[in-house]
């Protein structure tokens, strides 16, 4: 089984769109793959992840790059804080946000506790999704290690962790903010009403037919005046094509038509 029946099977098995991946990025980390785990072959990994539910996820867990921390791009966080979340909260007291492709949830509990501080008391709605069923119960036990919180202030660490061992856990009153699923952001509906989405060092995974899905996609799930937060390595050059302003480096805010 050669790398492109590999993608074939894997999409008619699973329904995994692998080919909306970038193909020599992806074919360079399975072959590493396959190395590591002393394979013939794409056709005996194939047999491996379809008669083992265990060695499929580890195959999600694999494809899915699950690298993030609270406040990743410290700068740019800022802007959320000062900037975007403020306008947003004038033009809605209750915000609705989707933070997509989630990791470990540091992300969305990140949003939470930013909302925390600006609007105490007032209940927003926070939804977290990612494609990997394993990363999302991690994300849900809301557990982690000193580098996860490395951005996290010192005050917000007394306020909103307790120090357990060498592990940090969030606060049950930012956990119960952030709502956890499963969503595959190739293939699955995309929800919509959002007055803010974050989809940050995602897509640079994807192919540019795919990137260019996902981002009309998720101007179609955004409100009229509602923002999108990229990743520092992404860039949208189309953005004015798709129906958005952008208003600094990663933010771009949907356009209010008249």
């Amino acid at each position: 089984m050669d790398f492109m029946e590999f993608k074939n099977r894997v999409y008619k098995t699973f329904g995994l769109d692998l080919h909306s991946y970038k193909e020599n990025q992806l074919q360079r980390r399975l072959n590493n793959l396959l190395v590591r785990k002393k394979l013939s072959g794409f056709g005996e990994y194939f047999n491996i992840i379809s008669q083992n539910r265990q060695e499929y996820t580890n195959f999600l867990d694999y494809l899915t790059i699950n690298v993030s921390e609270f406040f990743r791009d410290v700068k740019m966080f800022k802007i959320l804080e000062d900037k975007v979340l403020p306008e947003l909260l004038l033009r809605n007291s209750k915000l609705k946000i989707w933070s997509a492709a989630c990791s470990i949830g540091a992300e969305p509990y990140s949003v939470a506790i930013i909302l925390d501080e600006l609007t105490p008391g007032r209940v927003h709605q926070i939804e977290a999704t990612d494609l990997d069923q394993n990363i999302l119960q991690r994300a849900k036990e809301g557990k982690y290690n000193a580098d996860a919180v490395k951005n996290v202030t010192a005050d917000r660490l007394s306020k909103y962790f307790v120090k357990q061992g060498d592990k940090y856990l969030i606060s049950p009153q930012i956990k119960n903010k952030v709502q956890f699923r499963q969503h595959d952001l190739l293939k699955d509906n995309y929800p919509r009403g959002y007055d803010l989405i974050l989809c940050r060092n995602v897509t640079i995974y994807f192919t540019r037919q795919a990137q260019e899905k996902v981002n009309r996609r998720f101007v179609q799930s955004l409100k009229p005046g509602g923002c999108l937060f990229i990743g520092g390595s992404e860039t949208i050059f189309n953005y004015a094509e798709l129906g958005l302003d952008k208003i600094s480096p990663c933010f771009y805010r949907k356009v209010t038509r008249v």
